[in-house]
C-alpha cells in the first residue's frame, strides 16, 4: 500500500488538505472470519464511530465494519462547520411542524453541539476549534429574513448568539462586497474534521468495540431474531444493527437507498493568503443563501472553499478550476489563487433536508440524510442510538416521528429527477 500521507480515498476525488495536514492516519485491520456481537454497525463515520463507544463501554458487544479507511467518507473530508439548529432555520420549521417540535429539534442540535466539544475536550482530540459563523445573504432581498432570524433565535429559542450584521458590518467581516447583509454566530464555530475522526476511532477501540477497516458490506438480513451482515471474507451476527452508511448506501439496502440520496460536493485549500489580511479577519466559517450553498473559512491561514455540486455519480475533471472561479466572484483579488488540494465527496440527502432515522427491519436501524449539516448531529445520533439499545427513550424518537418520504422515480429514475430538480434550483440561485 501506498504511504498513508498520499492516500487518495478511492470512493471519492482528490488528497484532501485534512489528510496531507495530518499525515499518516493509523490503520486498522479488515475482518477476517465470522464474529458474533450484540450490535453490529455497518459504517465507521461519526455516527457508526459514537454509536460503537457509547455502547461499548456499557459493556455491549460491538462489531463495527467500514468499506474503506476510517475517515475516507463525508466524517473526514466535510467543510467542518458546526452550524446552529437544523438543516431548516427554526422559524422555517416552525410553520412546518409547529413551535413545540421545532423548538424541540433546536433543543437537540444545541445539546449536539456540546455533546461534540465535550466529547474532544474529555477525550484530548485536539480539533482545532475555532468560534464564530456567518451565514449572509446574496440578494439584499433577505434582508428583513435575517434581522428576523436573529431576533426569533433570542426570543423564542433561547438562543442569545445571533446579530443582524448590515451591508457594510458584512462585507467589512468578508473582506468582500459579494454579499448584502447577514448573520453572525458566536455560539457555533467550525473544527479540522479527520481530527476528530481519528481521535474517536482511537477512543473507540479504546473502550473495546472491535472496528474494522475496507471491509464493505456486502448483504444484510434479519431471520430468526437475528440479524446477519455477510462481508467478503466472514459475517457478523447480531441481535440488532445500526446502518450507518449515510450518502454511501448504495444498494445495501433499498429503503435507506430510497430516502437518502447521494450528491456530490467539492473543496478546494488554497495556498495560505499571507498577503490579504481582510478576507475574514476574526476567523469566521461562512455559509451563504443560495439553495446550492457556498461554505467557506480561513483556516490555518488558507482559504478552504466548498460550493461545487454535482448531482450525479461523476466527478469533475478538474475540481480546482469550478473552485477558483467561485472564489473569484467573492474575492477578486484571488481570481488567480494557487489551490493545493482539491477533494470531495457525498453527502447525503433527504427530501425535505430532514435527518432520516428509521427501523429498516426488524432489529435494524438505519440513520443519515444529514443533508450537510451532519458534523455535530451525526456525533450526536451515533450517541442516541447507542441510549436507546440501553433502554434509554427520548431524542432520538423526535427524528423518528419525521415524516421523510422516499424519492420519487424509483431507483431508476430518482437520480435523474434529482438532477433535474437541484439543477433548477441552482440556476434559481444565479437569477
Amino acid at each position: 500500500m501506498a504511504s498513508q500521507a498520499m492516500w487518495q480515498s478511492p470512493i471519492a476525488p482528490g488528497l484532501s488538505w485534512y489528510q496531507a495536514s495530518v499525515g499518516e492516519r493509523p490503520t486498522y485491520a479488515a475482518l477476517d472470519g465470522s464474529r458474533t456481537c450484540d450490535v453490529a454497525i455497518v459504517g465507521g463515520g461519526y455516527t457508526g464511530l459514537q454509536a460503537a463507544y457509547n455502547l461499548a463501554k456499557s459493556g455491549v458487544s460491538v462489531v463495527l465494519i467500514e468499506a474503506w479507511r476510517f475517515g475516507d467518507g463525508a466524517s473526514g473530508r466535510n467543510g467542518g462547520q458546526l452550524g446552529t439548529g437544523q438543516r431548516w432555520w427554526p422559524e422555517e420549521l416552525e410553520e412546518k411542524i409547529g413551535y413545540e417540535r421545532s423548538k424541540a429539534l433546536f433543543d437537540v442540535a444545541e445539546a449536539a453541539k456540546r455533546h461534540l466539544l465535550d466529547f474532544a475536550r474529555e477525550h484530548q482530540i485536539e480539533i482545532d476549534y475555532v468560534p464564530g459563523q456567518l451565514n449572509v445573504a446574496h440578494k439584499a432581498s433577505y434582508e428583513r429574513d435575517y434581522r428576523e432570524n436573529a431576533e426569533i433565535a433570542a426570543e423564542r429559542y433561547d438562543y442569545p448568539h445571533l446579530s443582524f450584521m448590515d451591508e457594510k458590518e458584512t462585507q467589512e467581516r468578508l473582506g468582500s462586497k459579494r454579499f448584502r447583509c447577514g448573520v453572525r454566530d458566536v455560539g457555533t464555530g467550525h473544527i479540522h474534521p479527520l481530527k476528530l475522526l481519528i481521535g474517536l476511532a482511537r477512543v473507540t477501540a479504546n473502550a473495546g468495540a472491535s472496528i474494522f477497516e475496507m471491509t464493505p458490506a456486502k448483504a444484510i438480513r434479519q431471520s430468526g431474531g437475528k440479524v446477519t451482515i455477510e462481508t467478503e471474507k466472514g459475517t457478523i451476527t447480531a441481535d440488532r444493527a445500526l446502518i450507518a452508511c449515510n450518502g454511501h448506501i448504495g444498494n445495501l439496502e433499498p429503503v435507506t437507498a430510497s430516502h437518502v440520496m447521494p450528491i456530490r460536493s467539492f473543496i478546494g485549500a488554497t495556498v495560505p493568503l499571507d498577503g490579504y489580511p481582510d478576507v475574514l479577519p476574526g476567523g469566521e466559517a461562512v455559509a451563504d443563501s443560495r439553495f446550492v450553498v457556498r461554505y467557506f473559512r480561513k483556516f490555518e491561514s488558507r482559504l478552504l472553499f466548498g460550493g461545487r455540486e454535482a448531482y450525479t455519480a461523476d466527478n469533475p475533471r478538474d475540481i480546482s478550476q469550478h473552485i477558483r472561479r467561485q472564489i473569484g466572484e467573492i474575492y477578486p483579488d484571488l481570481k488567480d489563487i494557487e489551490i493545493t488540494h482539491a477533494w470531495g465527496g457525498s453527502v447525503g440527502i433527504t427530501m425535505p433536508r430532514q435527518l432520516f432515522v428509521r427501523e429498516v427491519m426488524p432489529g435494524v436501524t438505519s440513520i443519515g440524510g444529514y443533508s450537510g449539516h451532519g458534523v455535530m448531529l451525526s456525533n450526536y445520533c451515533g450517541k442516541l442510538y447507542a441510549e436507546t439499545v440501553l433502554g434509554k427513550t427520548g431524542d432520538l424518537d423526535l427524528f423518528k416521528s419525521l415524516d421523510i418520504p422516499a424519492f420519487p422515480g424509483g431507483a431508476r429514475m430518482r437520480a435523474p429527477l434529482l438532477f433535474l430538480a437541484l439543477s433548477w434550483f441552482a440556476l434559481r440561485d444565479k437569477f
